[in-house]
């Protein structure tokens, strides 16, 4: 669960929490309400005691003259969890008011108070293996638009004392990788890299997990390596084939304690886990109940998967037709087992391309997924690892290349590198980490910001790509907000000059890419200046065109903002191939949903005529050359808003739509379109000789596209208005032609007069 934290500047007031232990029934403490002082935090009176973890507790609040909630007397909430490295365990989302988390005013002007009991450890849910030592409390009112500054209590936790033995220094083995390395069926070394960008480190580090009974052991005791900046332990007697979860607990005086993942785990196991369903993840393990944050497992003796597809191959990375597909609004089971059961549909669609929204671990179990907790483990909420492998083996029997949706701008703060070196009291990766920004320095910041020119971080971003195209054979990546690879202080207005340090860093990862699969396409969610996206592009990357707005405007029957050639530039404008354009993403509105909104005229009102115009966009679309991207479901004419239950809400299925006459047609022209594609490459490649008219003073003329490669040509005429048209068609050759979705429908002159009604295309070519 995210801490949300919305203080206003103009708002800010200075508190009070105090906590007081149980009193003793012949030593009452009756707490001078009078003395408690507001405009202080994480100060101790000598009236109170310093609570304790399996104790109850009661906070004080007391707001001051000057404070917000002086003379306050509606409900106040608390905002409240545990804080260690970050804040856990926190009680309800920002604008739930739960009960259990209302401040009681008591008979002193000012003051309110909330009861913590029986115990800290129970009312907040934490194990008895974890660690307490701070309460952090933002209180605010019911609907947040006062609140306090973040607040905190210290907290006593005798009964998780450790008595910490003395570290045995010792040089790291030879030939290890940070991670997991599996020395043979039996022994395992586990390596981690911890040294922070001042040069200091943790005191102590071991390893616990179901060997050690979640519980630090001499036997687990990790050595350092001060030359090489790592821990490490190995660990030996396994099982073959049995898998040990298990996590590193770091102390130090100063720091306190982390308790971390690996950050090269190949599995995850959250708290969340109990809410993912057995079919999803048959004998998913339960969450081990004596510790807590995300949790690491290693494997000796894994059995390899058995691919039925030894060898992929892309036909032509230039004329990809992508799917972009978010497993958990794809299916009503909403995983990976789901999305296989619907195979037949996408390979009739004739998509040669998926790509899938972010599958890596991730924060909770329903997320669009860029919210990367994890890199190295796929997210159990859609399925298996065997199963990310069946599914990918199966898209490539079919001849679908699956393309990875990856997110190393930023990660969440479970990540085990922001965990490390963390500051609970803002927040956010401590000044000390010396993989993230303390803030991002760009404008595009969502959750802790990787340092790309940190060479660490680039190791472990290309090791991860490595990873990810041997150990699952997926064909390529999506990059997410490649903008932000940036270490430039730059705003909304300079984010996207030219910065030759980000280039650098892009083509680093692509050649990385390239070493190992050199077919492997790579997409980068850009969005710069023309320049800086032309020279990743003349390396053989790929970014993103979004024409989404113009395409809308068209689906609405409108006009204004309707040119659509942003989609195709030229060839020397751009290298070819260079632009994924698309009409749809997960980023965009659906066009249908604004026609069926905002639509002019009968469009509104009329579900053939919106599916018309959704098929005469897709008509002005996948005839333009290059790599083109549908958004799920587009094909159907999709028109639930992308707000529907909140913009990354999940959205609701309509395979139903399948038995609409009309969805059912704009499918087919999907179809029809994409197949066209695939059976005349060469009328898409780029030595075919293509134009077209769609800017918006085409719009009262018609608007036209064709291609010419050799003998064969195709020409597109359609009404983009919304009233019938009579336009004049000019062939680019003598002959016949014939409409290629009517053969009965033919003309062997040059020049023709053709009345079209509203939304209606012709798509005419010489040959059979």
């Amino acid at each position: 669960m995210l801490r949300r934290l919305t203080s206003l500047p103009f708002l800010l007031c200075l508190v009070w929490a105090l906590s007081a232990c149980e009193p003793q029934p012949e030593q009452p403490i009756a707490p001078d309400l009078t003395e408690l002082p507001a405009g202080l935090s994480g100060f101790a009176l000598p009236d109170y005691a310093t609570p304790q973890a399996d104790k109850a507790c009661v906070l004080y609040y007391k707001a001051g003259g000057a404070f917000p909630f002086s003379g306050h007397t509606d409900a106040l909430y608390a905002h409240i969890g545990l804080v260690s490295h970050e804040w856990t365990h926190v009680q309800a989302n920002w604008n739930t008011n739960l009960e259990k988390c209302r401040f009681i005013p008591t008979d002193e002007p000012n003051v309110w108070q909330l009861e913590i009991a029986p115990t800290i450890r129970h009312w907040f849910g934490a194990t008895d293996g974890e660690v307490i030592n701070k309460i952090g409390v933002v209180v605010r009112n019911t609907n947040g638009t006062k609140q306090t500054i973040d607040l905190f209590c210290t907290v006593e936790d005798n009964a998780n004392n450790i008595t910490y033995d003395k570290v045995e220094k010792a040089p790291l083995p030879a030939g290890l990788e940070y991670g997991i390395n599996y020395i043979n069926d039996s022994t395992v070394t586990l390596v981690l890299k911890e040294q922070d960008n001042n040069g200091d480190s943790y005191d102590y580090a071991y390893v616990i997990g179901d060997f050690s009974q979640w519980e630090c052991q001499n036997d687990y005791a990790m050595k350092r390596d001060e030359e090489a900046g790592c821990w490490w332990c190995t660990l030996k007697g396994l099982e073959p084939g049995k898998e040990y979860r298990f996590q590193y607990h770091l102390y130090d005086k100063a720091w306190g304690v982390a308790r971390i993942a690996d950050p090269y785990t190949e599995i995850v196991y959250s708290i969340d886990d109990k809410w993912i369903s057995s079919s999803t993840y048959p004998t998913l393990s339960s969450y081990p109940t004596t510790t807590s944050g995300n949790v690491g497992a290693l494997q000796t003796g894994q059995k390899a998967y058995e691919w039925n597809m030894e060898t992929y191959t892309i036909d032509d990375p230039n004329n990809l037709i992508i799917y972009e597909l978010l497993l958990r609004d794809f299916t009503a089971s909403k995983d990976l087992a789901g999305a296989l059961k619907r195979m037949d549909y996408l390979d009739s669609l004739g998509i040669n391309a998926i790509e899938l929204m972010p599958v890596q671990e991730f924060d909770g179990n329903n997320s669009w997924g860029y919210n990367p907790a994890a890199y190295f483990a796929m997210d159990k909420a859609y399925g298996t690892r065997e199963m990310y492998k069946q599914f990918i083996d199966e898209c490539h029997r079919r001849g679908i290349a699956v393309i990875l949706d990856v997110v190393y701008n930023h990660a969440t703060g479970s990540h085990p590198m922001a965990r490390m070196y963390w500051d609970a009291a803002n927040n956010c990766t401590a000044p000390n980490n010396p993989w993230f920004n303390v803030s991002a320095p760009h404008p595009y910041s969502v959750f802790h910001d990787w340092n790309h020119e940190n060479e660490e971080v680039r190791a472990y971003v290309k090791r991860n790509l490595e990873y990810l195209l041997t150990e699952y054979r997926v064909d390529g990546f999506r990059f997410d907000l490649t903008k932000g690879f940036t270490q430039r202080r730059c705003s909304e207005s300079t984010a996207s000059n030219y910065d030759q340090a980000r280039i650098d860093i892009l083509t680093n990862y692509y050649e990385a890419i390239k070493a190992v699969r050199p077919d492997a396409v790579v997409i980068l969610e850009h969005f710069c200046c023309d320049d800086e996206e032309r020279k990743l592009t003349e390396q053989g990357m790929k970014v993103w065109r979004n024409v989404n707005n113009a395409y809308c405007q068209t689906a609405m029957g409108y006009v204004s903002d309707s040119d659509l050639s942003a989609l195709w530039t030229g060839k020397n404008a751009m290298p070819f191939g260079g632009y994924v354009g698309f009409m749809e993403s997960h980023d965009e509105e659906r066009t249908s949903y604004k026609a069926k909104t905002w639509g002019a005229g009968e469009i509104s009102k009329s579900l053939a005529e919106r599916m018309q115009r959704a098929a005469l966009n897709a008509a002005f679309f996948f005839t333009v050359p290059g790599p083109k991207m549908v958004w799920q479901f587009g094909e159907l004419g999709y028109d639930h808003s992308i707000e529907k239950n909140g913009r990354t809400g999940e959205k609701p299925l309509c395979w139903e739509y399948l038995e609409v006459p009309e969805r059912k047609a704009l499918y087919n022209t999907y179809s029809q379109f994409i197949k066209f594609r695939q059976a005349y490459p060469k009328l898409f490649n780029s030595t075919a000789d293509f134009s077209w008219k769609v800017g918006s003073n085409n719009w009262s003329t018609g608007r036209y596209v064709q291609s010419i490669s050799g003998e064969q040509a195709f020409v597109v005429v359609g009404n983009f208005d919304t009233h019938p048209q009579t336009l004049t068609v000019e062939f680019p050759t003598t002959g016949l032609w014939t409409n290629h979705f009517d053969a009965a429908e033919y003309y062997t002159e040059q020049q023709i007069s053709l009345t079209l009604s509203a939304g209606e295309y012709r798509m005419f070519v010489n040959f059979q």
